[in-house]
């Protein structure tokens, strides 16, 4: 029951954010990385509800579900497994990152900033500098796009 809250909770949060549009500043830049730069955002809707089971040094490991709003705004929940039932819900605004395939998440209470490398369906979590992780954990630390789709309204007919 509480998974079916949670992911009714994510799905509301985007709906009530769909009807906004997105805008993209402009660069002066001019070249294949500006293209490319203004090409990686433009080609990616990355409003959607992220989820993924991230590796955890003292615990479980940490189950992630981040959802980025057409306004750039996101809700970031997390809950450390096997350490608390607890679930911590962090929100905020995501802008893009200066090599134009990242995003950078900052919490409204916070200056404590989350890096993510975008990806076509998948957000990777980088480190503090914005940096791949390595070791060999460093393929567990993606979150998978989920589809959120409204329930089907079924009609009876009588």
């Amino acid at each position: 029951m509480r998974t079916i809250k949670k992911t009714m909770t994510l799905f509301l949060f985007l709906a009530a954010f769909s009807s906004y549009n997105t805008v993209f500043a402009e660069t002066a830049e001019t070249g294949d990385h500006a293209t490319a730069e203004h090409h990686t955002q433009t080609s990616l809707d990355l409003t959607n509800v992220y989820q993924g089971f991230l590796p955890c040094d003292d615990c479980k490991g940490v189950k992630t579900s981040l959802a980025l709003s057409k306004n750039n705004t996101y809700i970031l929940l997390t809950q450390f497994v096997g350490k608390s039932d607890k679930e911590l819900v962090e929100k905020g605004k995501f802008v893009w990152g200066s090599q134009g395939n990242n995003i950078v998440l900052t919490p409204r209470n916070s200056t404590e900033t989350r890096h993510y490398s975008v990806g076509e369906g998948t957000l990777t979590q980088l480190d503090n500098q914005g940096e791949p992780i390595t070791g060999k954990l460093a393929d567990r630390y993606v979150l998978r796009s989920i589809k959120a789709t409204p329930p089907k309204a079924t009609t009876s007919h009588h």
